[in-house]
């Protein structure tokens, strides 16, 4: 492992700006007994947000300080919402404009600028950011206009080389050095994503070079943040999905790295999450995405998707789904995300023209962060339940017929949903004191493939397994209205938890927790 040591600079003659006074705030850590996330005071937090970029409408005012005040009133009303977290990418290149470095090994001071006043605003309201290096998308695609081309005076010969090539690992460590003395005090700085979607095109098809990569660049990081902060922020590295069939040796090293504190991937299954038709087959293929990753980690690092979304449909098809479909598939997808045992609910890419959230997107945000603090996540060991959740029709008693997932026929194919014939698509985790529960109605549904909600609720039974006997408390949550609607006091003796006739209109959250 090699230490973060600057690559010669070129000179600049332009003035730096004046490094930031950030206002104190807490650091994320990892909870020291479960697989979610706290505070170093304490209290428990969740990552609620989705992914950002400088260029994109509402952070746009950043650039040359167009529109500060626009922003910061933006970023506060996302705080009134419960968005906790921004995930942004220090270089995002789809323009000319917005190289953090030009050329290779100079920082752009206007960016510099942008990057401070971002940082200010959000230590100011108490926002915090997943950072990556890198918008890894477009270094690819217009790799001949990038400043690390070696045909710019970059250091690197091939775009195929970026993370095999030694020269241009120290510029990458450079800039996260660079950034972590400028920022990195802060806790606004949730944690690092050490790169974008790793993929092995990046590092000549060899595995072992990714391995390597992550290896030192993790270290060389936590070594100078513990020399400069006294502390480290978490780290992670994401990864395209799909991806994960097609290598299955990547588990390891996206799941498993010895040197990583959370894991995380980007939800894009073909056919359901990537191009949706309906509403319900996109959360089933995400609970059980979940699943399949807490499988893959072989500790107490929490797990979440950090990006997803109907890119097919937006980018290879040009369509920007319906406003009413779109925020309900969102809705559903992040719903499972945290029933199935993810830390908070997944962070979508917009793919929607105007790139941005919907309203309803928002509102589906705060109604899950309203319900977080129904469970006690500081303490929360879960586990997946889904398969041995019943729930059944409270009138006979009968099991529900479940939607659930199949492999593909195809070796590297994302899974199945078969929707005909279900009533019901139901995820859950928990411990011996605690679960979440969220219910899809999957029996009554729209022509364009979204749950009917104005039809009679059907009353169902939820059996709940491996809770230790005693008395629990019951919350059935309305998952868009955000709100309880009925808190029951169970007694439970043993076995499963039963609770009986439950109205299931379309869905449903349930949080149980000992009283």
């Amino acid at each position: 492992m090699s230490p973060l040591v600057a690559p010669p600079v070129r000179p600049d003659r332009r003035p730096a700006p004046v490094r930031p006074k950030l206002e104190p705030l807490p650091w994320v850590m990892r909870a020291p007994r479960a697989p979610y996330f706290v505070l170093d005071t304490g209290e428990s937090w969740t990552p609620v947000g989705a992914n950002e970029a400088v260029t994109w409408p509402e952070l746009a005012g950043l650039f040359h300080r167009r529109d500060l005040a626009g922003v910061e009133a933006h970023l506060l009303r996302l705080r009134g919402l419960g968005v906790t977290v921004l995930r942004l990418m220090l270089e995002y290149c789809q323009g000319e404009h917005r190289y953090f470095e030009r050329p290779a090994g100079r920082f752009v001071p206007a960016m510099v600028r942008l990057w401070d006043d971002l940082f200010a605003i959000c230590a100011r309201i108490g926002m915090r950011i997943l950072l990556t290096p890198f918008d890894t998308f477009f270094h690819w695609q217009r790799w001949h206009r990038h400043p690390y081309n070696r045909r710019h005076g970059g250091p690197c010969a091939h775009r195929t080389q970026f993370l095999v090539c030694r020269e241009t690992r120290e510029y990458v460590k450079r800039r996260l050095a660079f950034a972590t003395e400028r920022w990195g005090g802060s806790g606004v700085l949730f944690a690092w994503d050490l790169w974008n979607e790793l993929h092995p095109a990046q590092a000549g098809d060899d595995e072992a070079a990714m391995h390597d990569y992550v290896s030192d660049v993790s270290g060389s990081l936590r070594e100078l943040e513990v020399r400069v902060h006294g502390r480290s922020h978490l780290q992670t590295v994401s990864v395209f999905g799909p991806e994960l069939r097609r290598r299955p040796s990547l588990r390891e090293l996206v799941f498993a790295h010895p040197t990583l504190d959370f894991a995380s991937a980007h939800f894009y299954a073909e056919r359901t999450i990537d191009a949706p038709r309906d509403t319900i087959a996109p959360a089933v293929v995400t609970g059980a995405l979940v699943e399949q990753a807490l499988a893959a980690i072989p500790d107490d690092r929490p797990f979440l998707d950090s990006e997803h979304g109907p890119i097919h449909t937006f980018k290879d098809r040009g369509c920007t789904l319906p406003a009413p479909f779109d925020d309900e598939y969102f809705r559903h997808m992040q719903w499972a995300h945290l029933a199935a045992g993810g830390a908070g609910g997944g962070m979508r890419w917009p793919n929607r023209h105007p790139h941005t959230l919907t309203e309803g997107m928002r509102a589906a945000q705060l109604a899950l962060s309203r319900f977080l603090p129904l469970l006690d996540w500081t303490c929360f060991r879960r586990r997946p339940l889904r398969d041995a959740l019943l729930v059944r029709d409270a009138r006979s008693g009968v099991p529900l017929r479940m939607v659930t997932t199949r492999p593909s026929a195809h070796p590297t194919g994302a899974p199945v949903v078969r929707l005909r014939g279900g009533e019901c698509a139901a995820f859950a985790c928990g411990d011996a004191s605690q679960a979440v529960v969220h219910l899809l109605r999957a029996d009554q549904r729209t022509d364009d493939g979204r749950l009917r909600r104005d039809v009679p609720a059907r009353l169902v039974a939820v059996e709940v397994p491996g809770l230790a006997p005693g008395t629990y408390r019951v919350t059935l949550w309305d998952p868009v209205a955000g709100e309880a609607r009925e808190q029951r006091v169970v007694d439970h003796a043993g076995g499963a938890l039963r609770v009986a006739d439950v109205p299931l209109v379309a869905d449903l959250a349930l949080a149980i927790r000992r009283a």
